[in-house]
């Protein structure tokens, strides 16, 4: 059975927008974990940003990773897909390994640091925290859902 929609049809039907943005889940030999404290909140997160549209996932976590931190990477594999179900974005974390750079900040970040596991869970909300640990369980892909500031806990 074929179905048509006219464009009339579509037209009034409300279209649901998301962004997508990509993050590094950044570990070095020792462990330790690559993060940043954002310039315009303060808070503590994975180094990433908005993928461009012409560009591969693995591109858009390598630049957004140099550019915040002065770090370069090797993307690894992806480590989970995380929806923030308030502001509509899907974010798709890679894991990677360093492979050059000296860290340093940028206009996105006031400071970059090498946190082992424990701090990452003390700096960091539990919905970025969960980020890193998934990236190190080895388990994933994970697909997990938050509103901004909780996990949304699936049944």
């Amino acid at each position: 059975m074929l179905l048509y929609m006219s464009n009339s049809a579509r037209e009034t039907t409300s279209t649901p927008l998301h962004s997508v943005s990509v993050a590094g889940a950044v570990v070095r030999e020792d462990g330790r974990l690559l993060a940043i404290r954002r310039a315009d909140n303060g808070t503590w997160e994975l180094p990433g940003g908005v993928l461009e549209l012409a560009e591969a996932p693995e591109e858009g976590v390598a630049r957004e990773v140099w550019e915040e931190t002065g770090i370069r990477v090797e993307v690894e594999e992806l480590t989970g897909v995380y929806k923030n179900t308030t502001r509509g974005i899907v974010a798709l974390v890679f894991r990677c390994k360093p492979a050059g750079g000296e860290e340093r900040t940028s206009a996105e970040s006031t400071a970059v640091a090498w946190l082992t596991p424990e701090e990452i869970t003390e700096r960091m909300a539990e919905v970025y925290a969960i980020r890193l640990h998934d990236a190190l369980d080895g388990a994933g892909p994970h697909v997990r859902s938050h509103d901004g500031r909780q996990l949304i806990r699936q049944q």
